[in-house]
């Protein structure tokens, strides 16, 4: 019988582990001596940090990087088929998500390894539930252009796309932080509305919206970030002043009436059971 691969989350703030980290998440991180990390350095001193019982220098640590060989997955993944638990541990956040290790989970499954995700902080979903944006439907660009003129139209089109209540979230390089900001300001249009989340559950933690036309009136010193980790989001107003039904502009209680500017249509008499959320279930965090 094989073991199982966990995909361990990671700080990603300074603060200690036991703050953002649930205590299972720790002990199974704590149990393992098999990991797969994308920095061999940076994951010893948060195995370290994990307060992991061990001799760090005992545990089996394979560093796979950013991009991980496809011809080397196998050897790596032999002794999970063989019947030991594994860990993959990136150096910020949740493997898989803007992060290596998708690839690796992949291979697992076709291989027959059940594949176990734990919880943790992800700083896309933690901005997006601070942001005030639209969270029911969000697109995750990763890093945009570096091309001022193509970067302009990445910009443009991802706006046009918020236009339909998608929130768009793009994240840069942190020393690229205030020339992005800058570009973003004089790209999206006035009544975008525009997050930043810095330092998301650090010491520094900074997240603020406002519309783009108010973050212009700031004063430089407000639109100068650190150059540390950050996430931005936009979401422009809705085309020809209407919004879907969940969009925040037009959520409603069950028996209220329509909201003004929502598109006309017959109201449903008869109700489903359920929590009233889109599809009739809990959207997953």
């Amino acid at each position: 019988m094989s073991g199982t691969l966990y995909l361990l989350p990671c700080p990603i703030s300074e603060t200690p582990p036991a703050q953002t980290l649930p205590a299972a998440t720790l002990a199974t991180a704590r149990r393992l001596t098999r990991f797969f990390v994308e920095a061999a350095r940076t994951a010893r001193a948060t195995l370290k940090s994990m307060e992991h019982p061990a001799p760090i220098a005992s545990l089996a640590i394979e560093e796979i990087g950013h991009d991980p060989a496809p011809e080397k997955i196998d050897a790596w993944l032999a002794p999970v088929l063989a019947g030991e638990d594994a860990g993959i541990l990136s150096e910020s956040g949740c493997p898989g998500i803007a992060d290596p290790g998708a690839q690796i989970a992949a291979r697992a499954h076709e291989l027959g390894i059940r594949v176990v995700p734990l919880t943790g902080p992800s700083s896309l979903l933690l901005a997006l539930m601070a942001s005030g944006l639209d969270g029911q439907r969000f697109r995750f660009l990763g890093y945009l252009p570096v091309h001022e003129e193509e970067r302009r139209a990445a910009l443009l089109d991802a706006e046009n796309r918020s236009a339909a209540s998608e929130t768009q979230l793009v994240i840069e390089t942190p020393y690229r932080n205030t020339t992005f900001l800058a570009a973003l300001l004089e790209t999206l249009s006035p009544a975008t509305r525009l997050t930043i989340a810095l330092d998301v559950t650090g010491p520094a933690e900074r997240i603020e919206t406002h519309r783009v036309e108010e973050w212009r009136r700031l004063p430089l010193a407000a639109r100068t970030l650190p150059k540390t980790p950050c996430v931005f989001l936009f979401l422009a107003p809705p085309k020809k002043g209407e919004a879907p039904r969940y969009a925040p502009q037009n959520a409603r209680r069950k028996g209220e009436g329509k909201p003004q500017g929502a598109p006309g249509r017959r109201r449903e008499v008869r109700h489903s059971g359920g929590s009233g959320n889109a599809g009739g279930r809990r959207s997953r965090s």
